[in-house]
């Protein structure tokens, strides 16, 4: 016991001296994001000293000593996470849908490129980022942490061909799904009387979750406290919908090159760039593409996330600047865009 608490003692003084020095870091990068965001609503040109050019702070102190008075802590299991399964159980629960669902795959990949392709996205955007999202041979139903193993552990409730979270489906139901429920009804006028019953039946299931996702102000916190109710979940079930599911992954990608060229982005952003505004949010992913290209081997990923994100972020922390994670996105990206999946997804293009 004696050796114990010496240990325990050394290994609380380690993690005082690094929490203090770990504050002290992510409030500099908070401090500097808010100073950038000042200078551009300003009009002010930034410079490199407008980011935190120091890598975080790792600790490298001893590990937490086991108490030998104690027996063992069994591992605890992580916490369970929504699947396929929930989201359509809910579906059906709360608002007594059931979504159609494509015969296959290819058939999604068709009405997916469609979608795409309406709103102006590229053949070379939606390719490389379905590969990069969804390892280039994912199927629309494709939740994060099953991509190799449909029977292992999923790891959050990202779902599709661009990993949509449950608080995605949330937030873009809330902001576009008049728009999407409006298109869709024009369209139901011109099917058999049949199918215009069918997805007129639909639309006003829809009408009855849109007016949940909008029960709360448009701000993302308030759409992930949604998202894990099990009507948020029920929500989530619209990207496995042949009508709706390709209409919100085309607006995840959509809502990235809108926000650019409200900011004066005037040429296409190329894949990896979308994606690190899918990555990291369309601000500070803005941030990070629109930087000098002398600047990015120079400025650390970090600028560019939360702690607690940049922490469950493993590709930003060996990728640790900005060129380096561009370069590894594209090179993921020159990878799997190979695969038979992502061949399919490009020859579906006109």
């Amino acid at each position: 016991m004696a050796k114990y608490r010496q240990e325990l003692e050394a290994y609380l003084q380690a993690r005082e001296t690094y929490q203090a020095v770990a504050k002290t870091y992510w409030a500099s990068i908070t401090e500097k994001r808010r100073s950038r965001s000042g200078k551009r609503a300003n009009g002010a040109a930034l410079s490199i000293d407008d980011y935190v050019l120091d890598q975080p702070p790792a600790y490298s102190g001893p590990p937490k000593p086991r108490d030998p008075s104690k027996p063992p802590e069994p591992p605890q299991p992580p916490p369970y996470v929504p699947v396929v399964a929930d989201f359509l159980a809910a579906a059906a629960d709360e608002f007594k849908f059931t979504p159609r669902l494509p015969r296959n795959d290819s058939e999604f990949k068709r009405a997916y490129v469609a979608a795409a392709a309406a709103a102006g996205l590229t053949k070379d955007q939606v390719v490389r980022i379905y590969s990069f999202e969804a390892t280039g041979n994912g199927t629309y139903d494709l939740e994060a942490g099953l991509e190799y193993n449909k029977n292992g552990r999923a790891i959050s409730t990202a779902l599709g061909y661009n990993q949509l979270l449950a608080t995605n489906s949330v937030e873009i139901l809330a902001e576009d799904g008049e728009r999407f429920v409006a298109a869709l009804a024009a369209k139901a006028q011109r099917l058999p009387d049949d199918d215009k019953k069918a997805l007129e039946k639909k639309l006003a299931i829809v009408r009855k979750m849109i007016a949940f996702a909008k029960s709360v102000p448009d701000d993302w916190n308030e759409h992930e406290a949604l998202a894990k109710t099990q009507k948020g979940l029920a929500i989530h079930a619209l990207n496995l919908d042949l009508d709706f599911g390709p209409l919100l992954q085309t607006q995840k990608l959509l809502d990235s090159i809108v926000f650019a060229r409200r900011k004066g982005f005037a040429r296409p952003l190329s894949a990896a760039e979308l994606e690190m505004m899918n990555l990291t949010g369309d601000g500070s992913g803005f941030d990070m593409v629109t930087m000098p290209a002398d600047w990015r081997d120079k400025v650390p990923t970090s600028n560019f996330f939360q702690q607690h994100g940049y922490a469950d972020n493993p590709v930003a922390q060996r990728n640790n600047v900005v060129s380096k994670l561009l370069a590894a996105t594209d090179a993921v990206m020159d990878t799997e865009v190979k695969k038979a999946g992502a061949k399919e997804l490009a020859a579906a293009f006109p």
